[in-house]
C-alpha cells in the first residue's frame, strides 16, 4: 500500500468510526495503518481511546505495551502487561512480554519467574527456550544459557539465532570445536551471514590456526555489509600471529572507512604501545580523544604512554586529568597517587644525590 491509498485507508476508517464509535474493530484497522506510515504517537492514541471503551481488550493492550516495550518506557510497558494478565491469566504472551521487559531492566530473578510461567502454556516454541538462553547469557551463566540454546535447537535444529548465540556460548566456555560446529551449520544455512562468518575467523584465530583464519576473514569481507568490525577483528588476528605490519595497513583500512569511530584509533594505538612505538602511540589515542573528548580511559591511555616512556611529569598531567573526569574512580585515583609518589621519591634521591 503506497502513501496515496493508505491517506485514502486512514480517511475512510476515520469516518467509519464516526458513523459507528463503539465498533472497536475500526480502531484496530486505524492503529494498523497508523503502524505502516509509522505514526506511532497517533497509534498510542488510538489504543487509548479503544482502552476506553473496552478496558479488557487483550490484544490492545499487548499492543500498546508492545509499543512502550519498543521505546523503552518500561514501567507503561508492565502496565499494560499486568492489565492484559488481570484479564486473561491463560495467554502465554503476556507471560512472554512481562519477562521480556524484565530482562530488559535486567532484573533476572523476575524475569526468569515469568518466563517459567510462559512456559507452563506453551513448552513448545523455541523462541522462548531461547529467550531464556539470552536472559542466563546476559548474567553470564553459560551452562545454563548453554543448556536452553540446546533445548530451543531440539525443537527447531535449524534455528540460526540459537545456534550463532550457542556458538558464542561455546566460545566462552573455552569449546571451541564445538562453537566452530555450530558456527559452520550457520554458515551452511546461510552462506551471506558475515558475522558467523567473522565468529569461524574469530575462533580459528584462537586455536592458532592462522591458515583457516584468514581464509575466513577474506569471505567475510568479500560478504556484503559494513566492513568495518571486519578490518578490526582481522587486524587483531593478524597481530596474535605476529604480523604487526598487517596489522597496521588494516586498522588504517578501518580508519578510512569510518574515520569518526575511535575503536581503531585506540587499538591501532595499543599495538604501537606494544611494540614500544610510543609516539605513535600517542597520536593515535590522541586522535580517539578529538572523537571522545570526554573519555577519561583515553586519558590514562596516554597517560602510560608516556610513563612507559620516561616522561613521568606528561604521564602525573594525564593521570590528573582522568581523576578529575571519574573522581569517584578507585583504580585511576591509585595509579595517580602511585605515579605521583614515585615521582617525588626519585625527585628527593636526586636532591640528596646533588646535595652530597
Amino acid at each position: 500500500m503506497d502513501k496515496k491509498e493508505l491517506n485514502k485507508a486512514i480517511e475512510k476508517t476515520v469516518l467509519k468510526m464516526a458513523m459507528e464509535p463503539n465498533n472497536t474493530e475500526h480502531y484496530h484497522d486505524l492503529a494498523k495503518y497508523y503502524a505502516m506510515d509509522n505514526q506511532y504517537e497517533k497509534v498510542i492514541s488510538v489504543y487509548e481511546s479503544l482502552l476506553e471503551i473496552d478496558p479488557k481488550d487483550v490484544q490492545t493492550l499487548l499492543n500498546l505495551g508492545s509499543i512502550w516495550f519498543y521505546a523503552k518506557e518500561y514501567k507503561k510497558a508492565l502496565k499494560c502487561f499486568n492489565q492484559a494478565m488481570l484479564v486473561n491469566p491463560s495467554n502465554y504472551l503476556v507471560y512472554y512480554n512481562i519477562a521480556n521487559t524484565y530482562a530488559e531492566l535486567k532484573n533476572f530473578s523476575k524475569a526468569l519467574h515469568f518466563y517459567n510461567r510462559t512456559l507452563d502454556f506453551n513448552s513448545n516454541d523455541p523462541e522462548i527456550y531461547n529467550a531464556i538462553a539470552l536472559l542466563y547469557h546476559d548474567f553470564e551463566d553459560y551452562v545454563e544459557a548453554r543448556a536452553y540454546y540446546e533445548k530451543a535447537l531440539s525443537l527447531e535444529p535449524d534455528n540460526i539465532t540459537a545456534l550463532v548465540d550457542l556458538g558464542n556460548v561455546c566460545f566462552k566456555l573455552f569449546d571451541y570445536t564445538k562453537a566452530l560446529e555450530y558456527y559452520y551449520k550457520v554458515f551452511e544455512l546461510a552462506p551471506d551471514n558475515k558475522t558467523v562468518a567473522l565468529c569461524i575467523a574469530n575462533t580459528h584465530a584462537v586455536n592458532k590456526d592462522k591458515e583457516k583464519s584468514y581464509e575466513y576473514f577474506n569471505k567475510a569481507l568479500e560478504l556484503e555489509g559494513d566492513n568495518y568490525k571486519a578490518y578490526i577483528c582481522y587486524a587483531i588476528a593478524k597481530s596474535d600471529f605476529k604480523d604487526y605490519e598487517g596489522a597496521v595497513e588494516l586498522y588504517k583500512k578501518a580508519i578510512e572507512l569510518n574515520p569518526d569511530e575511535a575503536n581503531a584509533y585506540i587499538l591501532s594505538g595499543n599495538l604501537y604501545s606494544n611494540l614500544k612505538k610510543y609516539k605513535e602511540a600517542e597520536e593515535e589515542y590522541k586522535r580517539a580523544l578529538r572523537i571522545n573528548k570526554l573519555d577519561p580511559s583515553l586519558y590514562v591511555l596516554i597517560a602510560n604512554v608516556y610513563y612507559m616512556n620516561n616522561e613521568v611529569e606528561r604521564s602525573i598531567h594525564s593521570y590528573r586529568a582522568a581523576v578529575n573526569m571519574r573522581p569517584e574512580n578507585d583504580e585511576y585515583k591509585l595509579v595517580f597517587i602511585q605515579v605521583l609518589e614515585d615521582f617525588i621519591e626519585d625527585f628527593r634521591k636526586d636532591d640528596i644525590i646533588a646535595a652530597i
